[in-house]
């Protein structure tokens, strides 16, 4: 019975015939309608019920359809463009919902159905709940006739993900386009906003829907192909919409690389990247302001491609999971994040630098009385209060970046210009030791400096400041050691140094209270005796405990 009413639609629809291709595609499914019709008026009463004749017809019908399709489009693949392609897939899908609605699939062999057969597999969720069925999570049973025809698509979707290729690299455009045009966006600023360039939104729901619509034809092959597109895209809009805003500077491109692996692995030691004297022109604010947008809209990227990750893992085939990463890419914008945070922090430095230098330029050794903080602490306090405020509020949610590592490496380039004052006198090192406290007490005041209502810093930034500015204080208490016994002398470093036995450090300390190269000598010397003897006591400790 089947094959002989499905016998006029085989001739009709056979590869040689006009009607069989794809344009013509919603002919095919006109026909059944007019079968079923034709079934309703004159043999529904005929057979029971229960043998569900209707629905047997619809299955055959689509299981011709859908080897019959497949077999045309193998042989005329040239002929298919992205508008064919997608006007058949909007056509075959529109006529499984209508399927789906009237015939609950009790006739239909699951395990024939390539889709539904396909997808019976266990995930585990991205929440660590219990295990979910993908078959039940992207083709409901309740849909039994899902992807039925449609599965035939499958093999030509690599033209459907070239169109989707072509259109992300008009929206990349657009977006270049749009900056170059309009510039930056003015952020309003605020406590708890984020400076996110909009655009990275708009190519995230783009990706979302590209995802949606791909995964409802397919959960195999054409996804991984999905996967290589958001890649590529995701480079270039890092390279085109971020990179390329950034402030030029003195930084190369393959410096940047080079450091990228010590940032990712360790974030907050971004500071050793900062080489010593290496400056940059004087940023202006919209420059700051285009800065601290890149900065945060990296930030917003590289969490969402995590979520984009896990949502293609969640869709794709089980076997296909391992397939999928976006680890490179999620490090290529940790780097725009690195490189964003090193421009800032250097335009902070750069602008504090003159007072740093006049610092090691004072005559420490003729100073005679203790005053009120130097002119030069002045002067880079006024810098701060200048400056962090119009980043802190640019940053938005964003700044525990920029606070941390300022303060990190500017106590760095601080006590690096402490160690070239030279000939400290007793009276100089308490005027510089109170200068010191001076700026300790501005940087931990950095998180809310010029705010209307002052907040308590975070605690993780308290104890950085205090760490760091305590050896600022240590190596001038070492500098106001006498200097009467080498021994105890060597003694009262190390204990105020925390045990720190490195040679060059200890130089440096020398120098500053200008003891001579031949006296230095001896001093190396027993530190290196004191040191090892501190180690080697520490070492039978901890085998005796």
């Amino acid at each position: 019975f089947l094959k002989t009413h499905l016998s006029e639609y085989t001739i009709l629809y056979q590869e040689s015939q006009e009607l069989a291709w794809l344009d013509k595609i919603d002919r095919r499914y006109a026909w059944l309608k007019r079968a079923l019709v034709e079934y309703d008026e004159k043999y529904s009463r005929i057979f029971p019920v229960h043998w569900e004749m209707a629905e047997r017809l619809t299955v055959e019908f689509c299981k011709i359809t859908r080897r019959e399709l497949g077999n045309i489009m193998l042989k005329r693949k040239n002929e298919i463009d992205v508008k064919l392609l997608r006007f058949a897939i909007e056509k075959t899908v529109g006529f499984e919902t209508i399927v789906e609605k009237r015939f609950l699939g009790n006739t239909l062999d699951h395990s024939s159905n390539p889709i539904t057969s396909h997808l019976n597999v266990k995930v585990t969720s991205i929440n660590g709940n219990d295990d979910l069925n993908l078959a039940t999570n992207l083709k409901p049973k309740s849909s039994p006739f899902q992807g039925i025809i449609s599965q035939c698509f499958e093999d030509h979707l690599d033209i459907y993900i070239a169109e989707l290729d072509r259109s992300l690299g008009d929206q990349i455009q657009k977006f270049v386009d749009e900056l170059k045009k309009d510039g930056y966006p003015i952020f309003e600023g605020g406590e708890d906003t984020s400076n996110v360039l909009p655009t990275s939104a708009d190519l995230f729901v783009y990706f979302r829907n590209c995802l949606v619509q791909c995964s409802k034809l397919s959960t195999g092959q054409p996804l991984l192909l999905l996967v290589q597109t958001f890649q590529k895209y995701l480079r270039e809009y890092a390279n085109r919409v971020l990179t390329a805003n950034l402030p030029k500077t003195n930084t190369t491109a393959s410096s940047l690389v080079g450091t990228a692996t010590i940032f990712i692995q360790n974030l907050p030691n971004i500071p050793s990247m900062l080489k010593e004297g290496e400056t940059i022109a004087k940023l202006n604010e919209a420059e700051i302001c285009r800065s601290c947008s890149v900065l945060c809209t990296a930030e917003y990227c590289v969490e969402t491609i995590q979520q984009l990750e896990d949502k293609m893992k969640e869709k794709i085939t089980k076997s296909l999971v391992d397939k999928i990463s976006f680890e490179s890419e999620r490090n290529i914008f940790k780097v725009i994040i690195a490189e964003s945070i090193q421009i800032l922090i250097q335009d902070l430095e750069n602008a504090c630098e003159p007072a740093l230098t006049a610092m090691t330029k004072l005559s420490w050794q003729t100073i005679e009385t203790v005053g009120d903080q130097s002119l030069y602490v002045t002067t880079i306090i006024n810098h701060l209060k200048s400056i962090v405020p119009i980043i802190r509020n640019h940053l938005g949610s964003s700044r525990k970046y920029f606070i941390q590592f300022c303060t990190t490496s500017f106590i760095k380039k601080f006590i690096n210009h402490l160690y070239r004052c030279k000939l400290i006198n007793t009276i100089g090192a308490e005027q510089l030791l109170l200068d010191t406290h001076s700026l300790k007490t501005v940087l931990l005041d950095l998180p809310s400096i010029n705010l209307t209502v002052s907040r308590k810093p975070p605690q993780n930034f308290t104890k950085i400041v205090l760490k760091n500015m305590t050896r600022a204080e240590m190596i001038l208490k070492v500098v106001l050691t006498p200097y009467d016994s080498p021994r105890q002398f060597v003694k009262n470093y190390l204990q105020l140094m925390n045990n720190d036995g490195d040679i060059s450090s200890f130089q440096k300390v020398l120098e500053m209270k200008g003891i001579r190269k031949p006296e230095q000598a001896h001093l190396i010397e027993r530190l290196k005796r004191e040191h090892a003897a501190i180690i080697a006591s520490h070492q039978q400790q901890i085998q005796q405990q």
